[in-house]
């Protein structure tokens, strides 16, 4: 095992290293950049780099597929914008409770569905995001509905803002590597790859499953508690189907079970649908083809290839 444990660590800090160098490029381009709303797209693909990462945590670690990332953003979002907006909380406290408050609702979902087999927890996580958004949207006395919540903002500064996303997306990182680079990391693949297997030696793969979900949904939760203070108005929209798909799409074309693939397709993915607006609604009818493409030609991802390249292996 020791051989396998030692491969795996070095292509883990491989991909962290490579990770660490387009976060560098992230960070520097205000440098050729200029303009609020240039350096606001770049910014939004941050928070969907996020978003990705949370994601790939639980799919391309864990193999355990959620369709609710976007719905776990929102709910991240509204836990901030409520206790601002009622009870006054300061974002200090807002948004950790809302990284609390999606770590707990995961692992009440996880309760009802990890123990079982199949597609349950894709089942519950769609069934719980089109709830979870409905209700919202028709909580008009509570929420504001479609209207929206103000949320009050950490800073009128846009380039402080900015770099307030890139610590994030590096602390999120930080705590990814933290799981994957130990035990946990390698019984999570260990259930994804075989979770009968993994359960015969030993393994306690529901734990695993709700460690990665917990962990997943409330990455999901800082993500969209971020976005709410950067916009200063939180809606129902977050939460959209369109959105988790756009964040699966992110995943695999970057490619899944890589820390840079989530990363570099986040920020590919959503700069090239700002690009495709100006042809008209067509964002998600390209990007779905792309997944197909990708999905049968290239299974690694644009990462998986360019990494295979620079290591000496095969694609």
């Amino acid at each position: 095992m020791k051989p396998v444990n030692n491969l795996w660590r070095q292509r883990l800090r491989f991909d962290v290293r490579a990770a660490l160098v387009v976060i560098a490029a992230i960070a520097l381009a205000p440098l050729i950049v200029h303009g609020p709303y240039a350096l606001g797209i770049i910014l939004v693909s941050i928070y969907f780099a996020m978003l990705a990462l949370g994601w790939n945590l639980l799919a391309g670690y864990a193999g355990q597929f959620s369709l609710a990332p976007a719905a776990f953003a929102m709910v991240g979002a509204y836990a901030t914008a409520l206790l601002d907006h009622y009870w006054q909380v300061p974002l200090a406290l807002g948004i950790p409770a809302a990284i609390l408050i999606t770590g707990l609702l995961g692992l009440m979902l996880g309760k009802l569905v990890l123990n079982l087999s199949g597609p349950y927890l894709s089942l519950t996580t769609l069934a719980f995001a089109e709830i979870a958004r409905v209700a919202i949207g028709n909580s008009h006395e509570f929420t504001r509905g479609d209207q929206g919540m103000h949320v009050a903002t950490l800073t009128d500064n846009r380039l402080a803002y900015y770099y307030i996303f890139v610590l994030a997306l590096l602390a999120v990182l930080a705590f990814i590597y933290w799981m994957l680079q130990g035990k946990l990391g390698r019984f999570m693949m260990a259930v994804r790859d075989d979770p009968v297997g993994a359960e015969s030696r030993g393994i306690p793969v529901v734990r695993i499953k709700m460690i990665a979900f917990c962990a997943s949904c409330s990455i999901c939760g800082l993500a969209g508690s971020l976005y709410g203070t950067f916009s200063q108005l939180v809606s129902p929209e977050l939460g959209l189907l369109q959105q988790t798909g756009l964040i699966l799409s992110m995943v695999v074309i970057g490619g899944m079970g890589s820390l840079t693939g989530a990363i570099l397709g986040a920020v590919l993915i959503y700069l090239g649908s700002e690009w495709l607006r100006g042809f008209g609604d067509i964002q998600m009818i390209v990007f779905a083809l792309l997944v197909i493409v990708f999905a049968r030609y290239i299974p690694g991802g644009l990462w998986g290839s360019i990494a295979a390249r620079l290591q000496g292996r095969r694609p």
